[in-house]
């Protein structure tokens, strides 16, 4: 099987992983305590919350939930196409604009409960980070929930009893840890700095983007940047490499 990882480099794309699940968890926790259980990348809670909600006729937590549910969503969408469209810039380009959606968030006036348009940059980014990277399926990496993280985790457990488990096995059990512990970190927070607590992993994130930039200038063809063989991700199994498309476009 074609390896369709992104990037590369195994132990780029881990220490990403593992960093980015964290602040995504420290996110998640921050405006869950901050704006009165609303998860930010948990989308099986608020989808609970919703179906709670439209049982009970609250059209007001019916449009709430909906409507952070839908933001998440266009965040999946927008970051696949960027994915697509900036081929070896990808990390550093996806870090950036995920970086300054969620200090944005820090700055956007409330709005009523219904539409809380303060949440949505920072439920944009945490939907776009799930593009950031892929295995070696070209499936995307979970980096800010983990009920597909521990399914595969348990799986894997299996599969290495009746043969061996999947590559991607390995990194199932550090990315929910690094999720849990930024959720414990995100709690703390959240207690001493309210909702300026979000400049913390909006930091961190941009810290990221920083190195990823630098990283693709200095060696623009390094597998830490770089994968010849990865097409956008979950694309479908004929899609072409993103680098092969990228080329194509610039006429190289």
């Amino acid at each position: 099987m074609t390896d369709k990882s992104f990037p590369a480099d195994d132990r780029t794309r881990f220490r990403f992983a593992v960093t980015l699940s964290l602040l995504a968890g420290m996110a998640d926790a921050i405006g869950f305590i901050e704006y009165a259980q609303l998860f930010m990348s948990f989308m099986s809670g608020n989808t609970t919350r919703f179906g709670e909600a439209a049982s009970d006729a609250d059209w007001i937590g019916v449009v709430r939930f909906g409507g952070v549910i839908l933001v998440f969503c266009f965040g999946a969408f927008l970051g696949t196409l960027i994915a697509a469209w900036s081929g070896r810039w990808r990390l550093a380009t996806l870090l950036t604009v995920q970086g300054s959606l969620i200090l944005l968030g820090v700055f956007v006036p409330h709005g009523p409960d219904a539409v809380p348009w303060h949440v949505y940059p920072i439920v944009l980014a945490l939907g776009l980070q799930n593009a950031t990277l892929q295995d070696e399926a070209g499936r995307s990496l979970a980096l800010t929930y983990v009920t597909g993280s521990v399914v595969r985790f348990g799986a894997g457990l299996a599969n290495m009893l009746l043969h061996k488990p999947a590559p991607s096995f390995w990194i199932q059990g550090p990315l929910w840890l690094g999720l849990t512990s930024g959720a414990v970190m995100g709690g703390f927070l959240q207690h001493y700095f309210g909702e300026k607590a979000f400049l913390f992993p909006a930091g961190a994130v941009l810290i990221l983007a920083v190195l990823a930039w630098l990283m693709t200038m200095l060696r623009p063809q390094s597998e830490a940047v770089f994968s010849p063989t990865a097409p956008q991700p979950d694309a479908h199994p004929d899609a072409k490499p993103l680098a092969a498309g990228l080329g194509a476009r610039q006429g190289k």
